[in-house]
């Protein structure tokens, strides 16, 4: 028997599971306040941990993940790079880049395809396939890393300098350009920190004006916003960066 385990049985998670349970595996949820321990015990060799919690319970999710269980973990937060997940011990886990929206009561948004990667991938594209949603392979690490950043570049910048000007994805790309552009620059600077590599300006700015054509009316900033600005924050104060145009959003 196949056993998928999903810590993080929100939208995301949720959608997973069914998209998984269609692929034929059993899932196993992990809730808030479950054994991840305890639930080891008994499954001790799942085939995929998905895990779905958001970005702020991902550190503690994966310091605590039982032994059994980190070969075979996969990803998909928003702000993913590499250390998020070599700092706990985990080399080399399937990441899926998500570029779709599900909120309760509402049907998927996609703007783009997503994409996948890691020893998971034909586990992770079949279960989107199967709740409708389209995914693409990404062949190497190299090529991950550029969609994460692409993804943390689109979110960054749009939920970001959405704090000060509100409104939709299409107006502030082009009524708010230059300010969109300050905070992109800034958010550039914190992912190559992030990363430890030069990112190519041109093609980060390409890709995010291809995100913000395909779905002009999304809304800039939701609840998220204001913690995701503190993430990003921390993060630059941790790689000595100033970023005066993300610290003047504080306030």
């Amino acid at each position: 028997m196949s056993i998928a385990i999903v810590i993080g049985v929100g939208e995301l998670g949720g959608l997973f599971a069914h998209g998984l349970l269609r692929a034929g595996l059993t899932v196993v949820p992990v809730r808030r306040g479950d054994d991840a321990a305890q639930i080891a015990e008994q499954v001790a060799a799942p085939r995929l941990v998905l895990v779905a919690v958001g970005e702020d319970d991902l550190a503690p999710v994966l310091s605590t993940l039982p032994k059994p269980w980190r070969a075979n973990v996969a990803l998909l937060q928003n702000e993913l790079v590499p250390p998020h997940w070599e700092q706990h011990g985990i080399p080399d886990p399937s990441v899926c880049v998500v570029w779709f929206e599900k909120k309760r009561g509402k049907a998927v948004t996609e703007l783009l395809p997503s994409a996948v990667f890691g020893k998971h991938a034909d586990l992770l594209e079949t279960a989107l396939h199967n709740v409708g949603i389209h995914c693409t392979q990404l062949q190497d690490r190299s090529a991950l890393i550029t969609a994460l950043v692409q993804k943390n570049m689109y979110i960054w910048t749009t939920n970001l300098a959405g704090i000060q000007t509100g409104g939709d994805v299409g107006t502030l790309l082009s009524t708010h350009r230059d300010f969109a552009l300050r905070v992109f620059d800034e958010v550039l600077a914190l992912q190559q920190a992030l990363t430890g590599q030069p990112l190519d300006r041109a093609t980060l700015l390409a890709a995010l004006d291809r995100a913000g054509e395909a779905d002009p009316t999304h809304a800039c900033t939701g609840r998220s916003a204001p913690r995701r600005l503190q993430r990003a924050l921390a993060a630059a104060d941790d790689a000595g960066l100033e970023l005066p145009v993300l610290r003047g959003l504080q306030s």
